[in-house]
């Protein structure tokens, strides 16, 4: 089990880009779920340290990729992630929207049609793994709802921490 916290990667840019973000976050604070978030407006590259320690060590990991944006980047992070979940010791679950489409402002024909490809295989691949610990939703409705589920597992299951006498349980966000 990693730790007791949700991961907000997936789809960054701007925040006409990434409302859902705030959505979340909002969400997140009214239920007192712990939670990180990568995307700041003074982000630096000292801060890939901490967004690579939560990607590898957060419970709870959320892949949005959106139609907002090519999301080349993201789709990437799903790959590298999934390499982890493979991992007979991880337990951590993750859950990953990847919309089929693109929203129509996005016109470079070039990514656009690189987007695509990758948003289908990817897709593709995530429907061919046997692995318990991912989840593949249709809407941020579904992504938001389902993290807090987790969560709440996940909260329940760390009461029994104390008994684990490696103590590897016992993180927080």
């Amino acid at each position: 089990m990693g730790k007791l916290c949700v991961g907000i990667f997936g789809t960054c840019g701007t925040q006409m880009q990434s409302p859902w973000r705030g959505e979340f976050k909002k969400f997140y604070r009214e239920r007192g779920v712990e939670f990180f978030d990568p995307q700041k407006k003074d982000w630096k590259p000292e801060d890939a340290d901490i967004e690579a320690e939560h990607l590898a060590e957060d419970q709870i990991i959320l892949f949005p990729i959106t139609a907002a944006t090519y999301g080349l980047g993201s789709l990437s992070e799903v790959g590298f992630s999934i390499l982890q979940a493979i991992k007979l010791d991880d337990r951590r679950d993750f859950i990953i929207l990847i919309d089929k489409n693109l929203d129509e402002s996005l016109n470079d024909e070039k990514l656009v049609k690189e987007s695509l490809r990758s948003r289908a295989l990817v897709r593709k691949h995530l429907e061919k793994l046997r692995l318990d610990n991912i989840y593949v939703v249709e809407s941020l409705d579904e992504m938001l709802k389902m993290s807090v589920e987790l969560y709440e597992l996940a909260k329940r299951k760390n009461q029994f921490a104390k008994f684990n006498p490696h103590k590897i349980h016992e993180n927080r966000c």
